[in-house]
């Protein structure tokens, strides 16, 4: 089965810290049947609230496979892992996974990502 990780991690980590933790979110997956499809670094955004007392996370959307019956265990590694403040899981249909899979997530000048959902008429 197909789902789709959007990960916030602590925002004091550095671009190689960051990478640990992708990397190790990564063996995760495989230690539960499953494959990174697809990882996307969203970048440090301000939440809309506090989270374990920071104001700011580091957001990463990780497109993957992992056997349906492995997910709950998934989740609880997530739960575990000390850098992680909030995780969502969510099942992709096959027409869900391919959009995803097409679609690129730009970086503009400023290093900002940036990616209309809804292009203009």
């Amino acid at each position: 089965m197909s789902y789709q990780s959007v990960l916030i991690l602590k925002p004091d980590l550095d671009e190689t810290q960051i990478d640990q933790a992708l990397e190790k979110v990564t063996g995760f997956l495989t230690k539960n049947n499953g494959s990174c499809l697809k990882a996307e670094k969203w970048g440090k955004k301000r939440l809309s609230y506090r989270i374990k007392k920071s104001r700011f996370g580091y957001y990463l959307n990780i497109y993957h496979t992992c056997d349906s019956l492995k997910v709950s265990s998934l989740e609880m590694e997530y739960k575990l892992y000390d850098l992680i403040l909030k995780f969502l899981v969510i099942k992709l249909d096959d027409k869900e996974l391919a959009r995803a899979m097409e679609r690129d997530y730009e970086e503009d000048s400023e290093g900002k990502k940036e990616k209309p959902l809804v292009e203009p008429f």
